[in-house]
């Protein structure tokens, strides 16, 4: 399908936060959970563009008009010995979609997965889209389906984190002669 002379990809710049953010709140309506959206422009600014980018985005344009976006980071393989590409999202608004957009943003995000030396790009979806499913098929991607995915939310990292910590304290209590978090002796100042 070819594609409107118009078409533009490119990566995203801070300047486009509100423009990424409009577009996971898009991508949440698709997805049916359009009140689940907890990021803020600010947040973005941070994890995106801050001093330590958890993640990259490319944009997808139709003239002046944001039509679609990918979001990525870098995995790695310790069977490869190589960074991977993990696909987060890939969303084209429904009123784009059969222009062959979705294409254009894997085969750019192909093209970085090449560039980097990465082993593999891998992504989920979700069980009941199945147009996403047939494209990715139609695309040659196989599904993994001996992989189960796993998640932790905020409040299970907190839990898991902070039982670690109370553990440790149980195995190895502090010498009752030491006050706790400090070298120093009870009684000395």
């Amino acid at each position: 399908m070819k594609r409107p002379d118009q078409f533009e990809i490119r990566p995203a710049h801070v300047e486009d936060v509100p423009i990424i953010l409009e577009l996971i709140r898009d991508l949440a309506t698709y997805e049916r959970a359009p009140n689940e959206v907890a990021a803020t422009e600010e947040q973005l600014v941070d994890v995106l563009f801050g001093e330590r980018p958890a993640a990259e985005v490319l944009l997808a344009f139709e003239g002046q008009s944001p039509v679609g976006f990918a979001v990525f980071f870098h995995n790695f393989s310790t069977w490869l010995g190589r960074p991977g590409l993990y696909l987060e999202d890939l969303f084209v608004k429904p009123e784009n979609r059969g222009k062959g957009y979705g294409r254009a943003l894997l085969i750019e995000l192909a093209k970085i997965a090449r560039d980097r030396g990465c082993g593999r790009m891998e992504w989920a979806v979700l069980d009941w889209n199945e147009p996403a499913i047939k494209f990715y098929h139609a695309l040659g991607a196989k599904p993994m389906d001996e992989w189960t995915v796993f998640r932790l939310t905020r409040e299970g990292i907190a839990r898991l984190a902070n039982s670690g910590q109370a553990e440790q304290e149980q195995e190895n209590p502090p010498s009752p002669r030491l006050r706790h978090g400090s070298s120093r002796f009870a009684g000395e100042e």
